[in-house]
């Protein structure tokens, strides 16, 4: 850091002289830092407590009151049971900083959130006009799948002609838009696998995925009410890499009918058959469900015990009873992690048809018939298509029950730049999970 015009340290001494740091300053990797310890030393003054399981998310229970408080950066989501609970943390937050309140929430990171009569529409509709005008594809004419079933990528299979740095900007932000389209995640996931030498047959498949958006930017994913019931699905595509005959790993998540958490990613080592492939993503699956549950249970939320539903059955059978110990020593260490949980009852493993596999769309390229199933699965629709059942379900509603008033309200704060006491600002990226 140098000193600023016109200051002139002194010359003489033991040593030259440094400026110090009292305060964090606009744009220092410190900042980011020092902004969350301060806000959360506020937060934990006014009776919130941090979850270990997200760091960036607290919580206040108290007697028939419940707030919840998610942070990224300077932006804030606080919701809670009680309408004037909210306002008073809000209120007492704006006394620490320089506090505006943005009301009821309709955009957050880029996502659209939209209310429905049975719970919140998540869109990133104009993330994608931005994204397809950026391309010059704003005009360009939609496609029914992200991927052809018969797509078979490859690292030499191609001509190498294709803008690099173009290339990897336009897959980074399809990762980002993979937040509420779950649907994209393979496709998104296999073209990434060649960012350091893309060929123009893998920039064919990066534009085929813009076209399915763009053909369908409304689409996005419908959180329903719903019981609180954690579900699991795992699937894996054996050697579906024609490079390394690595596998491909697909699972999901559910609470009751709305997905929360799901991923698609190449295996870190080669898998010697489809069963053990379908192990390794029986054991991320488990992973992802016991933090889940971590996080469910330190909000006093109670679960059932988890199903995890493979439709592999040699899997289900090493995961109950791992009586072929000697073929399987170079996985002991998942077959036991996996094992454990089901020896204790925390994990129950049931067996479903490999067409009702709901994380096979995970995992590979699927005809149209089976992509557009899956999709409707996984809870991705239009918010046209929500819209126009609505009418048809209120007035069925109406018929057989009183009208009932939601109590939970979801607000949306932005922290400006300045706080009545320190200048903080943060750039940080974090993992999505949603």
């Amino acid at each position: 850091m140098k000193p600023p015009p016109g200051f002139e340290p002194p010359s003489s001494g033991p040593a030259p002289m440094v400026c110090k740091l009292k305060k964090a300053i606009y744009g220092l990797k410190q900042a980011s830092r020092s902004w969350f310890l301060t806000i959360k030393s506020v937060l934990l003054k006014l009776g919130f407590s941090q979850s270990k399981a997200d760091n960036s998310l607290f919580f206040r229970i108290s007697g028939g009151s419940t707030i919840y408080l998610l942070i990224y950066v300077d932006d804030i989501l606080i919701t809670g049971s009680l309408p004037s609970d909210i306002q008073q943390v809000i209120h007492q937050l704006n006394t620490h900083f320089s506090l505006k309140d943005l009301g009821d929430v309709h955009h957050f990171l880029g996502i659209e959130i939209t209310k429905t009569a049975h719970g919140l529409h998540l869109s990133q509709g104009g993330y994608i006009k931005d994204l397809l005008h950026k391309l010059k594809m704003q005009d360009a004419k939609g496609c029914p799948t992200p991927m052809v079933s018969s797509c078979l990528l490859s690292k030499g299979d191609g001509v190498s002609n294709v803008d690099g740095k173009l290339y990897r900007s336009t897959v980074g932000a399809l990762q980002y838009a993979t937040i509420t389209r779950p649907e994209i995640a393979f496709s998104v996931n296999k073209v990434s696998q060649y960012m350091s030498a893309p060929l123009d047959s893998h920039w064919k498949a990066v534009k085929r995925i813009l076209r399915y958006i763009a053909g369908s930017k409304d689409h996005g994913l419908h959180m329903q009410k719903s019981s609180c019931t954690v579900t699991g699905f795992c699937d894996s595509d054996w050697a579906g890499d024609f490079d390394d005959r690595r596998s491909t790993t697909g699972y999901c998540v559910y609470m009751g009918k709305s997905l929360i958490s799901w991923s698609s990613k190449k295996q870190a080592v080669v898998s010697r058959s489809s069963t053990e492939a379908e192990y390794r993503s029986l054991a991320h699956v488990v992973s992802e469900i016991s933090w889940v549950k971590s996080l469910l249970s330190e909000l006093s939320i109670s679960v059932k015990v988890p199903v995890i539903w493979v439709d592999n059955m040699s899997t289900i059978a090493l995961a109950s009873n791992p009586v072929m110990h000697a073929r399987t020593k170079h996985i002991e260490l998942d077959i036991h992690f996996v094992t454990d949980k089901v020896s204790a009852g925390l994990i129950d493993l049931r067996h479903v048809p490999s067409q009702d596999q709901c994380a096979d769309i995970l995992t590979k390229p699927l005809s149209l018939q089976f992509f557009s199933r899956l999709k409707n699965a996984l809870g991705v629709c239009s918010l046209t298509a929500i819209e126009l059942r609505e009418p048809v379900r209120s007035l069925i509603h109406t018929k057989l029950a009183p009208p009932q008033h939601d109590t939970q309200h979801l607000v949306s704060c932005r922290m400006k730049t300045h706080s009545n006491e320190d200048a903080f600002s943060s750039h940080e990226s974090v993992q999505h999970s949603t």
